[in-house]
């Protein structure tokens, strides 16, 4: 019943409500996002109450992302989410830092603007659709994250992770391939009109 009532156009107020009471309450999954770079409403986006967005404006979100519980969205310098992106909970993107212009201006720091900082990066991150980021995973500024990737629990990537790719560690190193994890379940009664990304299947 509620999940007719939340396709139907009631599902904007629906949305509104959840993001009131998510102020309130412990975390849940708020379901509906206003994308304020382009506009436009995902209305499959869930993003946990307790997920931090900084600077929604330079956040562009596809549809059909998770935002898991206790994560930081950092788009500073700007952040692009492709459909599908799962980011699990207490997972970091950066999009900017500090670490050398807090030691190059010292006290001068704040009396700056951010572009001016000596040492200050300012860099976008995207990741592509489809792809995992496992729990407590750290994406630094300047990094590229492919489409149907999987990067393990408590990984850091810094840097470009190719498409298919499976990275984990610290640094984040390739370990393996989705599409051969993948075609081991193609025998499984799988539908493959579902799958994500047809051009992998040939």
């Amino acid at each position: 019943m509620f999940r007719k009532l939340y396709l139907s156009p009631f599902g904007f107020v629906i949305s509104g409500i959840l993001h009131l009471f998510s102020w309130m309450h412990k975390p849940f999954m708020v379901y509906g996002y206003r994308n304020r770079k382009t506009g436009s409403f995902q209305k499959f986006t869930r993003i946990s109450s307790s997920a931090k967005l900084l600077n929604k404006k330079n956040i562009d979100l596809a549809n059909h992302i998770w935002i898991g519980h206790y994560c930081l969205v950092d788009g500073t310098g700007g952040v692009s989410l492709g459909e599908g992106v799962q980011l699990s909970s207490h997972t970091v993107v950066y999009s900017h830092s500090s670490q050398d212009a807090i030691r190059l201006l010292g006290k001068h720091f704040i009396e700056l603007e951010a572009t001016k900082r000596p040492g200050y990066k300012l860099k976008p991150v995207t990741i592509g659709e489809y792809t995992f980021v496992g729990t407590s995973s750290v994406i630094l500024p300047g990094s590229t994250i492919g489409k149907g990737c999987i990067i393990g629990a408590g990984s850091v990537v810094n840097g470009t992770v190719p498409d298919y790719a499976i990275a984990v560690g610290n640094p984040a190193k390739i370990v393996g391939d989705t599409r051969d994890r993948d075609k081991n379940r193609f025998g499984d009664m799988l539908d493959l009109g579902k799958y994500y990304d047809p051009e992998a299947l040939s």
